[in-house]
């Protein structure tokens, strides 16, 4: 099974299990959307990375009712998810499949967003879209990542798996659902928020920061400046 298939297969009860599997849900996913700032009228050009099932993006969606979405993900059982939730706001987001190392991402976007998706790549091809995503966005633009960043010593990685494994199982989740989502995270390959932050700062990002961080849940990014 690669990812993408692994992803599929899990796309039927993927948010349901959202707020056990994201012990700081709530704090996580507010801080991703209010940090993104402006008239809540606006109609804005949003890149959705990773989009998953729109569970993010939808969120970002009901605060910019007039924003315009394109939503790319790997997975187009996911992608079917996120189509129902829009439809849903009565809106119709670009639909894109594919890997967003390869495929065409556009240009000119106001906002580029993503979440618990970057950290499935190689450092390597954190770096290169990183870049991608500067180069892309529009003066003035924000990167919001909302995803998982690798503990900056061993000790810490521990600490965090082990935090998240004690989370998870207070808030009940089943054995069959802890053993799927233990198989995806073999796809995992987080790395530390430090570099990360790092390798923004060298793409041209301004201002970078990270707005958010609970063990290994973090929301972080950059601005492109005003010309």
């Amino acid at each position: 099974m690669n990812i993408q298939e692994a992803f599929n297969t899990a796309a039927a009860d993927y948010d349901n299990l959202r707020r056990i599997l994201i012990p700081c849900f709530d704090d996580f996913y507010k801080t991703a959307v209010e940090i993104i700032s402006g008239d809540g009228a606006a109609p804005l050009k949003i890149l959705d990375l990773g989009a998953g099932t729109g569970l993010y993006s939808g969120m970002v969606q009901s605060v910019f009712p007039n924003a315009e979405f394109t939503l790319l993900d790997l997975a187009p059982e996911m992608l079917e998810k996120a189509k129902f939730r829009f439809s849903k706001m009565g809106k119709s987001p670009k639909i894109l499949i594919g890997d967003y190392i390869k495929t065409d991402l556009g240009s000119s976007y106001d906002l580029i967003i993503s979440a618990l998706s970057i950290h499935h790549l190689s450092d390597f091809d954190k770096e290169l879209l990183y870049q991608r995503i500067y180069d892309i966005l529009n003066p003035g633009g924000i990167f919001v990542n909302a995803d998982q960043v690798l503990g900056k010593t061993p000790d810490l990685e521990e600490l965090y798996r082990q935090h998240w494994l004690d989370s998870v199982r207070a808030k009940g989740i089943s054995q069959e659902d802890l053993k799927a989502a233990q198989k995806r995270m073999e796809y995992d390959r987080m790395a530390t928020l430090d570099i990360q932050l790092c390798w923004l700062e060298a793409a041209g990002f301004q201002n970078v920061d990270c707005w958010y961080k609970n063990f290994s849940f973090a929301v972080f990014g950059g601005y492109r400046l005003p010309i």
